[in-house]
């Protein structure tokens, strides 16, 4: 017999049932299959044990059992996942101190606000924004300027500040745009080579990148901390800071982003490596070499511990964007950042291990002077700079002159000197010609400023007179403050006037003063006219220790072409003198004649010796 279902489920679900082996009376052809029920064929006399069944199922049915069973993947998947991030978190916290945690970071903090420095005036800016809701985000945070208050007299009362702060949970897409001013302002572009000039607008810009590893993981995981070391940042690099946006992220880890009226500034933090990388970039005058020291000490924050490392920076500088053709008479060879300096140092990312400014774009009355403390893995290693450091009677320790960084002074972005170089380069253009010269008494130095040169006469015993004649006081300053070993004749005590500072050595005679005018007035055609006593001894050698001859300089075109000034130093020597001139680098297999190319002051100065006299 056969059941038939209700006919509730027989909506749901239908199957016919066809028995195989059953009796004569029920296995013909055209007896009609009877619908029957999800229970078992009922046995009777008539039937046998085994049945076979065909199963026909409603396709809506199966589409809303896939679905289920999506639906119940999702959810569980979301509970592994929610399980897993807090299981993590837990043991994040744990390496932690007790009262960084990331429930605590849950909650809505209270960050500092952009503030304008007083006296600055802030062009009109439109402010756009969008948020997107990001599950890996634990807060956002943005904060902006309100200038709407602008008839209020107090300046600090002038900045309100609009701020907002959400946890990622908000579902919903805002977008908003308001204007911050309705004022107008605009600067003149100036015509100018120089990025570091007020007043300079191109489209262009300077970008410092920044990384620094072995920070305090706590301060890596703070927004506020974060967020007030930026602001003092652009305070003290004299930057608007128009708004800013910050998102901690799950488990930890912040990100934030700054809009500078300037450009911007952004950064990330690896709370667990230790690792914070930054980037800053503006348009315009501002100086960003100089911020460096700030960078360090604001985020270079050490972890707690005595066996704590100490935190170390590696930075680039790059110049971005376009120069040449916008500014009449722009020409990036005089540029000091488009120069050596940008090239060769600044540039270098992960090159170098050490690159430290000891002096960073300083203006004297002639030029730009940067000093850089450079430590090249390609000849030193850093643990052995680091060995030399220590007190433990090692080699390194008991030589550290042979491991030290590099010292480079750069001069309108030039490189001019080297601890490094200092040895081949002032020791060759000094001693061949002292030697040569049967008794060298007095000797006169053009340029020189740093006195490595001077250093290297006052070796020789039979000096007499070293005149050394320097426009630029300032680099003799600061080479005396920051490069003294260039400077130091310590080791020299062969005569009763020695002293350890070469300038004091009573046979030293420092003038500050043009070198041309110098040898015109008392060598040239013009001091004929001078009586005896006013008339300079000449000098048994002359060293010219100033400018390449292929420096795009107007002062080094007058130093190896002028006639007049060519033909002084021809008056300034004895009949047997010694001049000694820097010419360059020697030039390659593939470079162009000298006279073609790069090197054109260079031939022609060596065509007027020739005609005046001087033997080669």
């Amino acid at each position: 017999m056969f059941r038939r279902l209700s006919s509730r489920a027989s909506q749901g679900m239908v199957a016919f049932f066809s028995p195989v082996n059953a009796k004569e009376d029920f296995n013909h052809p055209s007896a009609p299959a009877i619908p029957g029920s999800r229970n078992k064929l009922m046995k009777s006399d008539g039937y046998q044990d085994s049945q076979h069944y065909t199963l026909y199922v409603n396709p809506i049915i199966l589409f809303g059992s896939f679905l289920c069973f999506v639906a119940i993947a999702f959810y569980a998947g979301f509970v592994v996942r929610i399980f897993m991030l807090s299981n993590s978190a837990t043991q994040l916290n744990g390496s932690f101190p007790q009262h960084l945690s990331v429930a605590e970071d849950l909650s809505v903090k209270q960050l500092p606000p952009p503030t304008v420095i007083p006296g600055k005036e802030v062009p009109p800016t439109t402010y756009t924004f969008k948020h997107f809701p990001v599950e890996g985000s634990r807060t956002s945070h943005d904060l902006h300027l309100d200038r709407s208050s602008d008839d209020l007299d107090d300046e600090q009362e002038r900045v309100d500040v609009y701020a907002s702060a959400s946890t990622e949970d908000v579902s919903e897409d805002s977008e908003d745009s308001s204007d911050d001013s309705s004022d107008d302002s605009s600067d003149d572009d100036e015509e100018t080579n120089n990025d570091l000039v007020e007043g300079l607008h191109l489209p262009a810009g300077q970008h410092l990148l920044v990384d620094i590893k072995n920070v305090d993981p706590i301060f890596l995981n703070s927004e506020e901390r974060l967020a007030e070391a930026m602001i003092q940042l652009v305070d003290e690099s004299k930057l608007t800071l128009l708004s800013y946006h910050c998102h901690g992220l799950v488990p930890v880890g912040v990100s934030c982003a700054g809009v500078l009226l300037e450009s911007h500034v952004a950064f990330h933090t690896w709370p667990t490596e230790g690792v914070i990388a930054m980037d800053l970039f503006t348009c315009g005058s501002g100086k960003l070499i100089p911020t460096l020291p700030s960078i360090q000490q604001l985020f270079g924050v050490k972890a707690a511990g005595e066996d704590s490392d100490d935190p170390m920076m590696l930075w680039s500088h790059k110049l971005r964007g376009f120069r040449e053709g916008f500014v009449p008479g722009y020409s990036f060879d005089l540029n000091p950042l488009d120069s050596d300096l940008g090239a060769e140092i600044l540039g270098s990312h992960n090159d170098v291990d050490i690159k430290n400014p000891i002096v960073s774009a300083s203006e004297t009355d002639y030029q730009t002077v940067d000093i850089y403390e450079i430590l090249d893995p390609a000849s030193r290693k850093l643990s052995d700079y680091y060995k030399s450091l220590e007190d433990d009677g090692s080699y390194e320790s008991l030589h550290p002159e042979f491991y030290a960084p590099d010292l480079i002074l750069l001069l309108d972005g030039r490189i001019q000197s080297s601890l490094h170089g200092d040895a081949p380069y002032h020791e060759s253009i000094v001693h061949p010609a002292m030697i040569t010269h049967p008794n060298p008494k007095r000797v006169a130095v053009i340029g020189g400023g740093e006195g490595a040169t001077v250093r290297e006469i006052l070796k020789h015993s039979t000096l007499e007179k070293v005149v050394m004649i320097e426009i630029d006081e300032g680099v003799v300053n600061l080479s005396t403050k920051y490069l003294p070993g260039w400077q130091d004749c310590s080791s020299i005590a062969h005569h009763d006037g020695c002293a350890e500072w070469c300038f004091d050595d009573e046979r030293a005679d420092l003038r500050i003063e043009d070198a041309l005018a110098y040898f015109n007035d008392n060598f040239g055609s013009s001091s004929r006219f001078k009586s005896s006593a006013e008339h300079e001894a000449q000098f048994d050698v002359v060293i010219m220790d100033c400018l390449d001859p292929n420096d795009d300089h107007p002062f080094a075109k007058v130093l190896y072409t002028d006639d007049g000034y060519i033909s002084s130093l021809y008056g300034a020597l004895t009949d047997d003198g010694i001049l000694v001139v820097q010419v360059g680098e020697a030039a390659e297999i593939d470079d162009a004649a000298d006279e073609n190319g790069s090197f054109e002051n260079r031939s022609t100065m060596i065509k007027m010796l020739d005609a005046i006299g001087f033997k080669r």
